[in-house]
């Protein structure tokens, strides 16, 4: 252990080497030697123009780039961007944030939570707090990530950042496409796959046609032990398949027109939960088998899985009618997400509690979240297209959002030991309308309606440019929470009700002292939509808990002002860009789980920061040699707590307390080099490491960590104080990746490569089950993964 940690030590050291020498070599040939950058363009701010000349911190990531890191998932392709972090919380459930601006874990069953970073797919606002749409990145140009708040161009959720999938565009000029097939094998998992294809077919010189279709099935890494001492291998493997299909029409030169479908499903039949404790399989018990679960095992009593199916379709019209660009897209979203997990352990820890026998304890039990959204949003703007020192962009833009929430606890049987155990009838009288034999149930009706106008201006003064925009915003929200079954209020809250509106500025000031360098100063604001929180499931909550965590019906918005000096530079082969930031963030919305109650409840934290530095830079100072290198410190804390009437912490919301999911400090480095292999073939190689600091899963981790959870169920024999003791704080981790391969002139490509080389069992987030009472574990990532990947371009 100590030599592997040595290594990647000297791995680390030997790549900050290398990126000074690459700097050196630059500075000793010259940037007429270097290979010269090619310039990135990028619409991070509604109209086009090259990365360093954005005049705030952005990121973007090319195809060449996707491939070449071998990225596969939003997730993949964060730990390769300064400041981007992705907390896993399973398949299909992933949670955003950018430079430190994080509230923590949002859960499944929290669906008026929204999102702190706002995702696009071009033009198209894709965002779903919990349920970051995992999108396939094949055929992409590249996806921008847009550092700091966002408010003003595009809106709530964007308080952080804004994440864009920027998609290759149907072009008149020429026929063009690419196939791409995967095979890969996951060390001690099962074997995945995949195969991707794109097309542009221009019909005539003003109508084309581009289709992207996709398949990829996803190894398993996970085993469930189960009841008689049955094992399920990988049960956490899954697919993803969908398609792209746009079509351009350009009737004049000043005018284009592109509808767009676009569907995708992706299935998981488990989860990549690493367990700990669970009631059923633990160390305590005597008249049951004791379990001690090991590394990447987990227990069921039911088969789980996921479901999202997604279908969007938009049409983006640009008409230039003179000066001005007129800029219109509608957009019409339709999600299906189910999660369905094995619940035994949460309704056999209830069933302990009330006395039920041990044959209703093992009653298996079926959580299922569904999730169905439908989404219209418009926006329309008018910007101006000259080349004069004074350019503007104004807009409007309305959103419609229906969101159904529901959950079933199907648990065939429970109704006739309920009524055995608490009197006959007990079942019937608490279901207030639900299904029998399923003690918790809720339909939780969402309607949001959000409308906003949005304006930006610049003048160019020469060496000094200024830019000054804002945005105001409506928002109405409107809530119905119908609960039933013995776990559940009996609720029948119809009509809750909040608002909220404000106004969101940026100001920017620019100065070029040459063309090859700009220092930037920036202040903006963000916001975040406030919202309706859920009553608590009062049956099941401690007398101590009921009063710390009730009477909490609504929150509000957050906001945050963001602070920033940038230094961007591009000088031949070598680009370096950093950027020094403070945020100040007001009302933080921060989810706390409510102990005993088997719930969640937001609070507004009154104040909190996050402050930082981060840098990227690379260099090309050779024909056919790269080196990059990105990194970002965060000093992310909590500046006032949050009390109860005793005067104690509320959940680890503690001024001091850092905020959760964030490392103070990520990093990643990459180096790449070609080489010809003949007259028509070039070979290449490339590897990266990726590191990525400790965090916490939720703000109270922090808490009397290493933390002691006493489960108090005296289940098969395990005595009532037996205990399991846990260090909540995520370690660090670091990944290398490592590839090789060939390619030729015509569009052929050939790869092998080995992801994970040193098989790191990263844990990604904390999974705890009715306040830890009832289960215990980790969402960990992919073991080392072997694979091989051709691509044709034509």
């Amino acid at each position: 252990m100590v030599g592997i940690t040595g290594f990647r030590a000297c791995l680390l050291a030997g790549a900050g080497v290398a990126l000074s020498l690459s700097a050196a070599a630059w500075a000793q040939t010259g940037a007429a030697s270097a290979e010269e950058q090619t310039d990135i363009i990028v619409t991070a701010t509604k109209r086009a123009s090259t990365l360093q000349d954005v005049p705030f911190s952005i990121n973007a990531q090319t195809q060449e780039d996707i491939q070449k890191s071998g990225a596969v998932t939003l997730e993949d392709l964060a730990r390769s961007v300064a400041g981007l972090t992705i907390q896993n919380l399973g398949p299909g459930q992933s949670q955003v944030s950018v430079r430190g601006v994080s509230a923590g874990q949002i859960v499944r069953d929290q669906p008026g939570v929204k999102e702190q970073v706002g995702v696009y797919l071009d033009e198209s606002v894709v965002s779903l707090s919990l349920f970051t749409p995992d999108l396939d990145l094949f055929d992409l140009n590249r996806v921008e990530t847009l550092r700091g708040p966002q408010g003003t161009l595009f809106g709530s959720g964007s308080v952080g950042g804004t994440i864009r999938y920027i998609t290759n565009q149907p072009n008149t000029d020429k026929l063009e496409g690419q196939v791409e097939g995967n095979v890969n094998f996951i060390d001690g998992g099962s074997m995945g796959g995949s195969a991707k294809g794109a097309i542009n077919l221009p019909v005539n010189e003003n109508v084309a046609v581009r289709a992207v279709g996709y398949y990829t099935r996803y190894g398993g890494f996970i085993d469930a032990l189960g009841e008689g001492g049955s094992v399920k291998r990988n049960v956490n493997d899954g697919e993803r398949y969908g398609g792209r299909l746009s079509i351009l029409f350009k009737p004049t030169e000043n005018i284009s027109i592109t509808p767009r479908v676009v569907y995708q499903k992706v299935t998981t039949d488990g989860f990549n939960r690493q367990e700990v404790y669970n009631l059923f399989a633990n160390p305590y018990t005597t008249t049951r088998p004791k379990i001690q679960l090991g590394e990447r095992q987990q227990y069921l009593l039911l088969n789980e899985g996921f479901s999202d199916e997604t279908f969007l379709a938009d049409l983006t019209a640009n008409v230039d009618i003179g000066g001005v660009t007129l800029t219109s897209v509608t957009s019409y979203i339709n999600r299906d997400i189910l999660v369905s997990r094995d619940a035994s352990a949460l309704t056999g820890s209830v069933s302990v509690d009330l006395g039920f026998p041990a044959a209703a304890v093992l009653l298996p039990s079926n959580l299922r979240d569904t999730t169905d959204l439908k989404t219209w949003t418009q926006e329309v703007r008018l910007s101006s297209n000259g080349s004069g020192p004074f350019q503007w962009l104004i807009g409007g833009f309305y959103s419609d959002i229906d969101r159904g929430y529901t959950q079933r606890l199907p648990t065939p049987g429970y109704d006739a030991f309920t009524d055995a155990v608490l009197g006959a009838g007990t079942s019937a009288a608490v279901a207030n309308g639900f299904p029998a034999n399923s003690p918790y149930n809720s339909d939780i009706p969402y309607k949001i309606k959000q409308k906003a106008v949005f304006g930006e201006a610049s003048y160019d003064l020469g060496e000094l440019k200024l830019t000054a925009g804002g945005r105001y915003y409506d928002f109405k929200e409107k809530r119905n929470f119908i609960s039933g079954g013995l776990f559940a209020n009996g609720d029948r809250r119809i009509g809750d009700k909040t608002k909220s509106d404000g106004f969101t500025p940026r100001f920017i000031a620019t100065w070029e002292p040459s063309k090859n360098v700009s220092i930037n100063l920036q202040a903006a604001k963000g916001f975040r939509l406030g919202g309706v929180n859920d009553p608590l499931n009062l049956p099941l909550c401690s007398p101590a808990d009921a009063p710390i965590y009730g009477n909490r019906p609504t929150y509000k918005d957050e906001t945050l002002w963001n602070y920033e000096l940038g230094f961007k530079s591009q000088f031949g082969g070598l680009t370096f860009n950093a950027a020094a930031f403070h945020n100040e963030i007001k009302n933080l919305q921060v989810t706390a789980d409510a102990g005993s109650c088997s719930s969640r409840v937001v609070f507004n934290v009154p104040k909190a920061h996050a402050t930082g530095l981060e840098l990227e830079m690379s260099a090309r100072p050779a024909p056919g040699l790269s080196f990059s290198l990105n990194g970002t410190y965060v000093d992310s804390k909590f500046d006032s707590s949050v009390l109860d009437a005793t005067g104690a912490v509320i959940a680890g919301i503690r001024d001091g307390n850092r905020l959760p999911t964030v490392p103070k400090f990520q990093m990643s480095a990459n180096a790449g080099y070609e080489f010809p292999v003949g007259s028509e073939w070039d070979g290449f190689v490339n590897a990266s490491v990726q590191y990525v600091g400790d965090r916490f899963t939720q703000p109270s981790d922090q808490e009397n960590n290493p933390r002691t959870f006493v489960h108090g169920l005296p289940f098969g024999g395990a005595p009532a104080n037996a205990a399991t003791t846990l260090n909540l704080k995520l370690p660090d981790y670091t990944l290398v990746n490592f590839n090789i391969g060939v390619k030729t002139q015509s569009g052929f490509e050939l790869m092998a490569y080995v992801n994970n080389l040193f098989d790191e069992n990263p844990l990604l987030s904390f999974d705890r089950e009715r306040g830890g009472r009832a289960r215990l574990g980790f969402n960990v990532g992919q073991p080392r993964t072997f694979g091989i990947t051709g691509r044709q371009k034509f």
